[in-house]
């Protein structure tokens, strides 16, 4: 089995890369497409020479390597990606290879108070609002049922019923072992998690509750409300 998570940044994407990657018999793969991204949008991240020196950036092999076999043996393969990252020049047409296609999505304002600490530039395409929807629409159409949608919000708050019912929905058995993780590197981390993931390294497990929604000013209050309609038609098909 395949199972395509498709976030934007600062989603809880890692943690679920961490949740799902403690299975016994699960691989996991983080961001694969981002070399490609860089490379077909030119665009200069933090640690872009380590990404393109670590991370293959050619859209064709990275396709090959995702509806290939599972790595390692295993029988489950965990992909998170990036709706960003799925500008022009990448094709999508091996989306109908991918087993299970899950949507995760987060409250606008916790995305961009989050994002706005690491990136000096916001946008909503850049933090993936628009394009998740969209993509939701088209996989909704192309396969004739809506891809299932979790919101990282409701994972944190009751992570083990959210996860259970994950798991029923993808016809994946329960795992007690998604619950927690030892804290640090894995092997799955892209080249890029010195810059991103000093929390989820600190992490053992899916951590507090959310508090309140946090209060914006400026531009990046008025991207939070445009994208907030998207993300409460997306909420309303939570599983």
């Amino acid at each position: 089995m395949r199972i395509a998570m498709w976030s934007g940044p600062r989603n809880l994407s890692t943690t679920m890369m961490r949740s799902f990657a403690a299975r016994a018999d699960t691989a996991a793969i983080d961001e694969p497409f981002y070399a490609a991204y860089l490379k077909l949008t030119g665009l200069r991240h933090p640690m872009t020479d380590e990404i393109f020196a670590a991370h293959e950036a050619d859209p064709g092999k990275v396709m090959a390597h995702l509806t290939g076999p599972v790595p390692g043996g295993k029988s489950v393969f965990y992909q998170k990606h990036m709706v960003h990252h799925m500008v022009e020049g990448i094709p999508m047409d091996w989306l109908d290879q991918i087993e299970r296609h899950v949507v995760l999505i987060r409250h606008p304002a916790r995305v961009v108070a989050s994002y706005a600490r690491k990136m000096e530039t916001l946008s909503p395409e850049a933090m993936g609002f628009p394009q998740q929807e969209a993509l939701w629409h088209q996989l909704s159409k192309a396969q004739g049922a809506a891809p299932i949608v979790v919101d990282a919000d409701l994972i944190l708050e009751d992570p083990e019923s959210v996860l259970r019912r994950l798991c029923a929905a993808i016809g994946l058995g329960w795992d007690g072992a998604m619950l927690s993780w030892p804290a640090g590197p894995r092997a799955e981390d892209g080249a890029w998690a010195p810059h991103w993931y000093d929390a989820v390294w600190r992490s053992t497990g899916f951590g507090d509750p959310p508090g309140p929604v946090p209060a914006l000013s400026g531009e990046a209050a008025r991207i939070a409300e445009g994208a907030l309609g998207a993300y409460e038609r997306l909420l309303a098909a939570h599983i």
